[in-house]
């Protein structure tokens, strides 16, 4: 039961602003209630759920969640590691979605307080400890990555500079060639001068 719920919980959690955090709707579909009554819950009780246990997303913030979910989509990733997520395309401004940080989920077991609710928010506080687990554990391999990714990023930029040198010689001869070609045909033009036949 707890791996089937952390299979259905990881891929609903996504980075934003450096923090791991779940959608209001998401949550709401795994409490089994509609999410304009978990955002009605949470407004009445505001002071549980300060700027960093929920926060709304910026237009942009939303547009790159809807692409990570639509690029795992796209790839047909087996229902086993994803959950078919179905999200509202047209929150816009103040109905932009509210995200819970690790906190705020925790916190919600005090807004919602429902057999199921308890029993989910255990599970997502779970894949959260999962998931920051996995990754204290595999700190050093990010390290590399992400020096092997900076590395690659000054290797290309050398390569660019050595390329636009290289592209610069090439126009440099083709323009002199191209002078070179100008000049003979001036030549063979030219108004001749001295004695006529």
């Amino acid at each position: 039961m707890i791996k089937m719920n952390l299979e259905i919980i990881h891929p609903k959690i996504f980075e934003i602003r450096g923090q791991k955090v779940m959608l209001d709707f998401d949550l709401a579909e795994l409490y089994e209630v509609e999410t304009r009554a978990l955002n009605q819950s949470i407004k009445r009780n505001a002071g549980k759920f300060p700027e960093d246990f929920m926060f709304r997303l910026t237009t942009g913030e939303w547009e790159a969640i809807r692409e990570q979910i639509d690029s795992l989509v796209k790839h047909k990733i087996p229902s086993s590691q994803i959950v078919m997520m179905e999200f509202p395309k047209n929150r816009t401004g103040k109905y932009l979605p509210y995200v819970f940080t690790e906190h705020g989920v925790t916190m919600l077991a005090s807004v919602l307080k429902s057999k199921k609710a308890i029993d989910m928010n255990i599970a997502i506080v779970r894949a959260f400890i999962a998931m920051r687990h996995f990754a204290n554990n595999h700190k050093d391999l990010f390290e590399q990555i992400n020096d092997l990714r900076k590395e690659m990023q000054v290797r290309l930029g050398e390569h660019d500079t050595q390329l636009a040198a290289i592209y610069d010689a090439l126009e440099s001869l083709l323009d002199k060639k191209q002078e070179e070609n100008e000049a003979k045909e001036n030549w063979k033009t030219r108004e001749r001068i001295g004695f006529k036949k």
